[in-house]
């Protein structure tokens, strides 16, 4: 008897993402205007300089500056400063049919009541996300569970103290509240990335985490910022301990946001940088990823977290190329709130996951994640200045319609 090769599935068009009628379609022309001007100030470096000493001086001299914060880059970048204040920013993304990943953006905290104050909040949306369909993932970043100068000590492997000892096992158990938490409720947990010097400590707690509740799916989810050289292997070596211990592999895949700080301290101590020499390095080795994440899609869980329309894309063929539906669960892709619109409403136009980091958290305590999107547009070549001209676009495009 004869058998015959089954035909390859139909290649399909790959999603617009320059189409600007869709991806501010949700936007007033008010809100395009003031996005349009808030880049066009990010974009200027002195000024972003400026603005985020200002607004430091002035919040910690208790001027009357916060409603022009939150009117501003807080509005643009973050989902609200409750949990409340993000579900209505969740429920106007759904409409479009984009997810959301509750972010609880206060980090570098060292006060022990507001480390466990963090765990609190954070399985606070946990338990939200059990009501909703909306909400992909869960997320928490580390420092807001441990004391940034522990982590580095444990990342460093100097033996601790008995009181650094007892401080650890309260961390440990901070991680082991969030991720069974999780797990009961059915839900994905996102663990940021931290500096590379912090990050040691970070990835054994979420090994040991995934050995414990990845056994049927990915729950737990590493980081790893694939400007740094090592982080290529550490995906393999990670999916290889998966396989040979029999769990499940969560990783969200990002190009990363400490670079200037890294290069900074590796020149001032004297060690090579771990971050790659140039951004075709980074861009490589991040396409290499999203490429080892789906050829083992039996293993592997991925959010695909980038701002960059060719990774974007080169996933989409990937997917299209094995056959694979827009919307397995297994592959997402997010963005930042207030960014990239153009990816998040195009790809979701087109039937993928997408999901949106919404930021949130009182203005004042947030103001650090705030600084660092404002000097991550301005640092980033040509980030901004694609903001600026898909807005532009789509005001001359309103314009000659009217």
């Amino acid at each position: 008897m004869s058998t015959s090769t089954p035909p390859a599935p139909a290649a399909t068009a790959l999603p617009d993402l320059g189409n600007t009628r869709i991806a501010f379609a949700a936007k007033s022309d008010h809100e395009l205007w003031k996005a349009y001007w808030l880049f066009r100030i990010i974009g200027t470096s002195w000024l972003t300089t400026l603005g985020s000493t200002c607004s430091r001086i002035a919040l910690t001299l208790h001027l009357p500056v916060k409603g022009l914060i939150k009117a501003t880059i807080f509005k643009q970048f973050c989902g609200g400063e409750t949990v409340e204040e993000c579900l209505h920013t969740a429920t106007k993304l759904a409409q479009s049919g984009v997810g959301s990943i509750l972010d609880h953006s206060v980090e570098g905290q060292d006060d022990e009541d507001e480390l466990d104050a963090t765990v609190t909040e954070v399985l606070r949306t946990v338990a939200v996300n059990k009501t909703r369909t909306d909400l992909p993932y869960c997320v928490f970043k580390p420092t807001g569970i441990s004391r940034t100068e522990l982590l580095r000590i444990v990342s460093s492997g100097r033996a601790l103290t008995a009181a650094e000892q007892v401080e650890w096992q309260r961390v440990e158990q901070r991680m082991e509240r969030l991720c069974r938490a999780a797990h009961d409720a059915d839900a994905r947990l996102l663990v940021d990335a931290e500096e590379s010097w912090l990050q040691p400590a970070i990835d054994g707690l979420v090994q040991e985490m995934m050995e414990r509740y990845n056994g049927k799916k990915a729950v737990v989810f590493n980081t790893v910022q694939l400007y740094r050289h090592d982080r290529l292997a550490f995906l393999r070596e990670s999916h290889a301990q998966a396989v040979a211990k029999g769990y499940y592999l969560g990783m969200k895949l990002v190009r990363g946001a400490y670079m200037e700080k890294e290069r900074e301290r590796a020149e001032e101590q004297g060690y090579p940088s771990p971050i790659h020499a140039n951004k075709a390095d980074a861009d490589r080795d991040y396409d290499a990823a999203l490429q080892y994440c789906v050829d083992h899609l039996d293993r592997i869980a991925v959010c695909v977290g980038t701002h960059n329309e060719q990774s974007t894309l080169l996933m989409a063929q990937l997917m299209q190329a094995r056959g694979l539906p827009h919307q397995d669960d297994r592959i997402w892709y997010g963005q930042l709130l207030g960014m990239s619109d153009h990816i998040s409403f195009n790809m979701s136009s087109a039937g993928y996951n997408v999901c949106k980091y919404l930021p949130y958290g009182p203005v004042r305590k947030v103001l650090p994640y705030l600084i660092r999107r404002a000097e991550e547009n301005t640092s980033v070549k040509g980030q901004t200045g694609r903001e600026i001209r898909l807005i532009g676009t789509e005001r001359k495009r309103r314009k000659g319609q009217a």
